[in-house]
């Protein structure tokens, strides 16, 4: 048994660590009776009173037994073996729980250190006003009481939620009766996914599309089914025959920008998708994930704008507007829907961080968000244009590609002719951050020729000589 003392602790605690350490190896066994105080004390180089309370510290967590005029016993029942010397122990750490679920990896990319970033989501955060935010965070830190910082209302802070409600009115035309503040649209589509699925029940979801919502949808046993996609969004046929065959309780659809596509789906197909959803029964689970950035005419409103059969359910997020470090996301559903989602809401995390809404509410409220997004629609409409200009040159000087210029969102797709993930792997080495088609498909193809190529991260200059980099590998 060791016996030094470790300074930068209590001197007692270290003892009583050490002697721990040595009943937990098998140094002394069940019922074994220790040295007396007086040679533990001289042992250890501390005074008596230093090693009583050690061991009296001990005795309360269960490891001595203190017998009067006897001295100090090692607890014969204790949770682990000892005539093995340890070898139990080491056994316990490689034991394999038997989890309910099972995840093959992390649904968020790798945090990797890149020199340049294409992502398709991210935005600047060098644009980012955070002294206009600092200042609202400072005066709700002044201002916040008792009521506003316990647990308070499920749905979210007043402020914020009534800020959402006015914008989402004034920006897409959407008049909701209330809203849930979720951490993330990550959690409004666990919250979708645990109310309606029962283990087998069919979700349909866009065959090329956004892997964190078929996990979802996977986590709670869901039969995930993927609608065949053309140039246009999902294909309505293939949608009618998946619908027909029965228990489909969901369609997750991307419909403003179609992730990772960028496709926008025309007003008649989206009412096309809408009657079949009404004659199956299917409720419908409408991602407006980045639906503050359009660069040409007013994008079309939501589909939750005209939901006469209330079977809707509207999401959305302050990631790509923000940053994703806010946490902040939220849905919109019919109340027969609200109240359910409101309910396992409080089962999972009761709400969001109180002080992260009062401050984006009192930023909101104070004309910043607009304001803000304004600039960034500027300047990513230049961004956008900035890389088509590059994707332009690098192709008229021999390389092959297609892409569609989009009329909003964060990302272009683009057709490498060429298998992807080559690209993409040796893009990772020269540390540069693209995704590949393959990691979108719900069932990959043999070959699949796209890459999604994000320009709002960096500035054109950067991204210039990110794209010229990429394409000479």
């Amino acid at each position: 048994m060791g016996t030094t003392v470790t300074e930068s602790i209590p001197k007692y605690q270290s003892v009583q660590d050490a002697l721990r350490e040595a009943i937990r190896t098998g140094q002394f066994k069940p019922k074994e009776k220790l040295a007396s105080a007086r040679i533990l004390a001289e042992s250890f180089q501390v005074n008596r009173h230093t090693m009583m309370h050690a061991l009296q510290q001990l005795v309360a967590e269960g490891w001595l037994v203190s017998k009067e005029r006897s001295g100090y016993y090692v607890e014969d029942n204790l949770p682990i073996e000892h005539s093995s010397g340890g070898q139990t122990l080491r056994a316990f750490r490689t034991v394999s729980p038997s989890l309910a679920l099972e995840l093959e990896k992390p649904i968020t990319s790798e945090i990797v250190d890149f020199d340049y970033h294409f992502g398709g989501g991210l935005p600047d955060f060098d644009l980012f006003p955070f002294d206009s935010f600092r200042r609202s965070l400072s005066v709700m830190c002044r201002k916040a009481n008792a009521h506003a910082l316990h647990y308070g209302e499920i749905t979210g802070v007043p402020l914020l939620k009534a800020q959402i409600l006015q914008y989402l009115r004034r920006a897409r035309g959407a008049t909701f009766d209330d809203v849930l503040v979720c951490n993330g649209s990550q959690e409004a589509l666990f919250l979708i996914a645990k109310l309606f699925i029962t283990p087998g029940d069919k979700v349909a979801i866009e065959a090329l599309g956004y892997p964190p919502a078929r996990k979802a949808f996977d986590s709670c046993g869901a039969q995930v089914v993927g609608i065949r996609q053309d140039k246009t969004g999902i294909c309505t046929e293939h949608l009618k025959s998946v619908l027909s065959a029965g228990r489909v309780k969901l369609l997750y659809l991307t419909p403003l920008h179609q992730y990772p596509t960028t496709v926008t789906l025309s007003a008649s197909k989206r009412l096309e998708i809408y009657q079949l959803c009404y004659e199956y029964g299917v409720f419908i689970v409408e991602d407006d994930y980045d639906h503050e950035f359009h660069y040409a005419c007013q994008p079309l409103k939501p589909m939750a704008t005209d939901d006469p059969a209330q079977i809707v359910i509207y999401l959305s997020t302050f990631s790509k507007v923000m940053f994703a470090g806010t946490r902040t996301g939220y849905l919109c559903a019919p109340q027969h829907l609200l109240h359910p989602l409101i309910a396992l809401k409080q089962l999972m995390n009761h709400r969001n961080d109180a002080l992260t809404q009062l401050s984006i509410g009192h930023w909101m409220a104070e004309g910043h968000f607009e304001r803000h997004l304004r600039k960034m629609t500027k300047a990513y409409r230049l961004r956008r244009d900035a890389m088509i200009n590059v994707l332009n040159e690098i192709k008229h000087s021999g390389h092959a590609m297609n892409f569609e210029v989009p009329d909003g969102g964060m990302a272009l797709w683009v057709d490498i002719m060429r298998e992807s993930s080559d690209l993409k792997a040796r893009a990772w080495q020269s540390k540069i951050y693209i995704q590949s088609e393959r990691e979108f498909h719900l069932t990959p193809p043999n070959v699949a020729t796209h890459i999604r190529l994000g320009f709002a991260a960096q500035p054109e200059e950067k991204a210039r000589a990110g794209l010229l980099k990429l394409f000479d590998l």
